[in-house]
């Protein structure tokens, strides 16, 4: 006989990307978001940090009659600077933005005693900690408020921190108000992702890597600690791959009770005939931009490829797709143009002036404008990762080269002054995406290409990747429409041989078996939305549910003792 899940009667999320759009995690909370609003409607409340005080923020809609009685009793009685309303994403579910400076001035009196009820090390505080952690115990206070105010012991509520920057708030929730259920999510380790970005093996000596001492050797004791001691002390730990659990074992000593993968909803995806039309109209926009910026005439049947995601020039891969790429100048098998794109925000400087004026006029040009690598301006010029990666593997997009590479160092949020189309518009418009990953604890953007049906390729260090050997019993293969390559400390050079043969095989691939590829990556991409991974949150919620209604008895039991 199976179980029956317990679930919550009320939940609220916490994550310093509430209502800003800062990174990966504001995708998965907006795109779960519906789902949850139409599982649980106007039982879900996200809290996040009032950064916008004073400023348009177009995510959020201020409305003074929601949760009207607490707010007027937070806002006097319990001093809080709240503002509550609606999140503008699909399912608009309330949420309560909080200003959390009044508390830097009770910060050390909140660290005492967060080191004596929890051993929480803030001594080696500095960078975004302090701020983070103010904002954490200030959406705890949040809670405490709502819950004191409006709910009893009858009331089921489950609290959901992401990240260690929400910590301290999951805590301060569990010893305040204990009838709460605390869940931790985290999205990656702290001290994993800093070996990584340290240039430090990580995979091979995960096992003899020991998480206190990293963080001491690598400055980061204060963030491990939270993250660490929250992990150990809530009620259920999760995380969002196999691969980041295996970290969370290692360097947290503590195995999630959950994974939580990360699904997305399609619903930005266009069909049919607007699918057809957006993906002409952004081959159209990405070709003639190259045109005019290389001084070429590239056709329609230039193969377009791309990269994407935060400039992290070795987790992301960026380095080993850039080799790849060069090696593939020299490729016999590459039966097309290549038009690669990084589409990466870097430090940008303004939009270049001179392509813009050759994209304005109706003239077509034969000559190369200077640095025909990048479409913008950056402030260093200099001492870009990717410029000089370009110089030292002495690539030229010249014009009898096979393979042109160009650098996008912006956000393109539609209005970047070259492009001005929003990512989605563009994504559409390429062939083939390579996010060859060396660190990446789940993966958006191979999971949104392939949503377009544009078939990727990423790695077994990726946990996308990994899910997607899962789904199929092996490695993933470019006919599955994603290509996962075996990536592991020592084989940059397999890996960037593999993208060059994979991108080749590509090329030489007639219209019918990639329309078939492209289906099937639709169809991987399918098998991730919300309402498939949905079910492992209702599992967290009932481990949470269940453990705290046992520390609870626990505490009856020793008080009556």
């Amino acid at each position: 006989m199976t179980m029956q899940l317990l679930t919550p009667d009320y939940i609220f999320e916490s994550s310093w990307e509430v209502c800003n759009k800062v990174g990966g995690i504001y995708t998965v909370l907006s795109t779960r978001a519906k789902t949850l609003q139409d599982a649980f409607p106007d039982k879900i409340y996200f809290i996040g940090p009032d950064v916008w005080i004073g400023k348009e923020n177009p995510l959020f809609i201020e409305d003074n009659e929601c949760l009207k009685e607490w707010r007027k009793h937070a806002i006097e009685s319990d001093h809080l600077k709240i503002r509550i309303g609606r999140w503008n994403i699909p399912g608009n579910p309330i949420a309560i933005l909080v200003d959390f400076t009044p508390f830097f001035s009770e910060k050390n009196e909140i660290y005492t005693k967060m080191w004596e009820d929890f051993q929480v090390d803030s001594l080696h505080a500095y960078g975004d900690y302090d701020e983070a952690s103010m904002f954490s115990y200030a959406a705890g206070k949040v809670v405490e408020s709502f819950y004191r105010y409006n709910l009893t012991l009858q009331d089921k509520v489950v609290y959901q921190a992401h990240e260690w920057m929400t910590g301290m708030g999951a805590l301060y929730v569990q010893k305040a108000v204990p009838q709460i259920a605390t869940i931790f999510t985290t999205h990656a380790t702290s001290i994993g992702r800093s070996i990584a970005g340290n240039n430090k093996p990580l995979y091979d000596y995960l096992f003899a890597y020991n998480g206190d001492q990293m963080a001491q050797e690598l400055n980061m004791q204060s963030k491990h600690s939270i993250e660490k001691q929250t992990a150990h002390h809530v009620d259920c730990f999760t995380t969002v791959s196999e691969i980041t659990n295996n970290e969370c074992k290692e360097l947290l000593e503590k195995p999630a009770d959950v994974i939580l993968m990360n699904g997305f909803e399609d619903d930005f995806v266009p069909k049919g005939t607007k699918f057809a039309n957006k993906r002409k109209k952004a081959r159209k926009t990405l070709l003639t931009m190259a045109n005019a910026l290389l001084g070429t005439q590239l056709g329609d049947d230039t193969m377009i490829i791309g990269t994407s995601g935060r400039y992290e020039f070795k987790n992301k891969g960026i380095n080993v797709y850039l080799e790849a790429l060069n090696r593939l100048t020299r490729d016999k098998n590459l039966k097309k143009e290549v038009l690669a794109f990084i589409n990466v925000p870097g430090w940008v400087g303004e939009p270049r002036e001179d392509l813009r004026k050759r994209l304005d006029s109706k003239e077509t040009f034969n000559t190369p404008l200077e640095c025909p690598f990048i479409t913008h301006w950056l402030h260093n010029m200099n001492h870009d990762q990717v410029l000089d990666m370009l110089k030292y593997l002495d690539m030229s997009n010249a014009a009898d080269s096979r393979v042109k590479v160009i650098f996008v160092p912006c956000y393109l949020d539609g209005k970047d002054g070259i492009l001005n189309e929003l990512y989605y518009d563009l994504i559409i418009g390429t062939d083939l995406s390579v996010y060859p990953s060396y660190y990446e604890p789940w993966g958006y953007t191979p999971l949104e290409s392939i949503a377009f049906k544009v078939p990727t390729i990423t790695t077994d260090l990726a946990g996308f990747g990994l899910w997607v050997n899962s789904l199929k019993g092996r490695p993933g293969v470019l006919q599955d429409g994603v290509k996962v390559i075996h990536r592991t400390d020592y084989n940059y050079s397999e890996v960037a041989d593999t993208i060059k043969d994979t991108i080749s095989e590509f090329s030489s691939l007639s219209e019918t078996e990639i329309n078939k590829i492209r289906n099937n990556a639709a169809k991987i991409a399918e098998k991730a939305l919300w309402k498939h991974f949905i079910e492992a949150y209702y599992r967290a919620y009932d481990i949470a549910l269940r453990n705290a209604s046992k520390r609870l008895s626990f505490k009856v039991e020793k008080s009556l003792n």
